[in-house]
């Protein structure tokens, strides 16, 4: 199963994360949509889980400020506002200790993170939406199949983010 990660679009979905989400079967927004009509074109390309941010006031359609989906039996959270992995937001850490996940997808920052800690995988696939600073444009996909992720691609949505990504890459990891 191909699922497509997507964070910070602000209101702007880029024809490259759509064409990046070509053959995904379903794709996680984690937060700050920006506008309703995101979801809806993305969901034109796959079904969505998708969490609101703080732009939205954690309400944009059907998302609010956490949800949980089990795909291919790998159990995913998605939040917005995380902290950094090792110093969770204390409603985070509450969600996950009530019920556990594999994968923590998150956004907010801006920054792409793909770390593993305690056997769970905190995921951010950086900003999709109007370009921060030198910060990367990105998303990811994941490859997942009985009950674990097999791959994790951060895919840069134009030429000057592909530097960016490996520059910027884990920097939520100190402590």
């Amino acid at each position: 199963m191909h699922i497509g990660v997507i964070s910070d679009t602000h209101g702007l979905l880029r024809p490259e994360a759509v064409a990046a989400f070509a053959g995904a079967d379903h794709i996680l927004h984690a937060g700050d949509i920006g506008d309703v009509a995101v979801l809806r074109d993305l969901s034109k390309v796959a079904e969505v889980t998708a969490v609101a941010g703080n732009i939205d006031g954690f309400r944009c359609g059907q998302a609010r400020e956490t949800a949980r989906v089990e795909l291919a039996g790998v159990r995913f959270f998605l939040t917005h506002i995380l902290d950094r992995p090792r110093r969770l937001r204390p409603q985070v850490a509450w969600h996950l200790a009530r019920a556990p996940a594999d994968v923590v997808v998150f956004g907010h920052s801006h920054l792409p993170h793909d770390e593993t800690i305690d056997g769970v995988r905190y995921l951010n696939p950086a900003s999709a939406g109007p370009r921060r600073f030198n910060l990367p444009v990105s998303v990811a996909m994941l490859e997942v199949a009985r009950g674990k992720v097999r791959s994790v691609r951060f895919v840069a949505l134009d030429e000057r983010s592909e530097g960016a990504l490996a520059m910027h890459m884990n920097q939520l990891s100190s402590e």
